[in-house]
């Protein structure tokens, strides 16, 4: 993840819990050492992500 995390951490968005400091660096680290997501993973992603509204309510 190289991109930078637009999400305040001072608990700025309503609703939402204050996230302690070094939060988004927990997750880069978190994220880093998982293993890549195999060819079958991607797949089933990209087609849970695809579904439309009616087919998601069905499932």
């Amino acid at each position: 993840m190289t991109d930078k995390h637009t999400a305040p951490t001072g608990g700025a968005l309503p609703g939402r819990p204050t996230r302690p400091a070094g939060y988004w660096e927990r997750i880069d680290r978190i994220v880093s050492a998982a293993p890549p997501l195999t060819d079958a993973q991607r797949a089933k992603l990209r087609t849970i992500f695809q579904q439309t509204a009616p087919s998601q309510e069905a499932a």
